[in-house]
């Protein structure tokens, strides 16, 4: 199974740049392998190959990989209400894209699910509006608009800010060199990389995170790195305020769940409390000395 290599302890962590042991995930998450219902629409993404092929793990993760940091394309894809959106339209805030396809009765269920509780755990602690999430369908045509509201009624996907679309076959083959996706068919199904890309708000990837179940912190900290990441000149009062409570949220391994950390709270009203007695009382002594004229 291709991610029963990739997620041995340890080598996530090579993979995605991270500390040790980030990366590590149980045999739940191993398994990135679907059971085709409709035919595949193609063999191998970006390839031209003719019957099932095996999907080359080393290369899957390379190009993966190798797309960090690069712009995605502007491309049309057609949400399940039938409207056709650009993925232009979700520059300026960051974008969490995976794919799936419709007729997979078991990893891309588990993903989406799982994938599900992450985003409505990362919603909590960045806020609602913070990011969006865009499930695209690789299994054209058979991941129509109906297909895919069928299969995220199915998983029981209620997040706002969570769109699923699918597009053309020509358009699907665009999207999976962009976005550093694999997949190959195979007799029962397609083998596929399985990876959910962070896109930045100015539309290139920031971050790929790995497996169908994987630990919350892999993909809440870039979405805080890049929901925290602007200019405070830029920001209002209020935004100032949010973005100090999404910095002083904290990851509990024992609940598995964010929380807000209030004796980061107190060591930063301390802090400001002591710069700001410092400052009057230098602009107090400068005001006391005599100036000449």
């Amino acid at each position: 199974m291709l991610w029963r290599t990739i997620f041995q302890p340890g080598l996530a962590a090579v993979v995605l740049g991270l500390p040790a042991g980030l990366g590590a995930s149980d045999g739940a998450g191993a398994s990135a392998v679907g059971h085709q219902v409709s035919p595949p629409a193609q063999n191998v993404a970006m390839g031209a190959a003719v019957g099932p092929v095996a999907l080359d793990q080393d290369a899957a993760v390379r190009l993966s990989q190798g797309v960090i940091g690069k712009p995605v394309g502007d491309y049309e894809v057609t949400d399940r209400a039938g409207r056709r959106i650009r993925l232009a339209q979700y520059r300026g805030k960051p974008l969490l894209v995976n794919f799936i396809y419709t007729g997979c009765s078991h990893v891309c269920p588990t993903s989406v699910q799982f994938l599900s509780q992450a985003v409505s755990q990362a919603q909590r602690t960045l806020g609602a509006d913070s990011f969006a999430t865009l499930t695209i369908g690789f299994n054209a045509p058979h991941d129509s608009p109906l297909a895919m509201a069928d299969f995220a009624r199915r998983q029981g996907v209620r997040a706002p800010n969570w769109e699923f679309a699918g597009a053309h076959a020509e358009t699907v083959a665009q999207l999976a060199r962009d976005f550093g996706f694999s997949y190959a068919a195979t007799t029962g199904g397609f083998d596929h990389i399985a990876q959910v890309t962070v896109v930045d708000a100015a539309g290139r990837v920031y971050r790929q995170v790995y497996g169908d179940r994987f630990e919350l912190p892999l993909l809440v900290e870039p979405l805080r790195e890049l929901v925290t990441g602007s200019s405070p000149r830029e920001l209002s009062v209020v935004q100032l305020l949010d973005k100090i409570r999404v910095l002083c949220t904290v990851y509990d391994p024992a609940s598995g769940k964010y929380r807000l950390n209030y004796a980061l709270f107190i060591e930063i009203f301390a802090g400001l409390t002591v710069i700001g007695g410092t400052l009057l009382f230098l602009l107090r002594e400068w005001w006391r000395r005599p100036h000449g004229r």
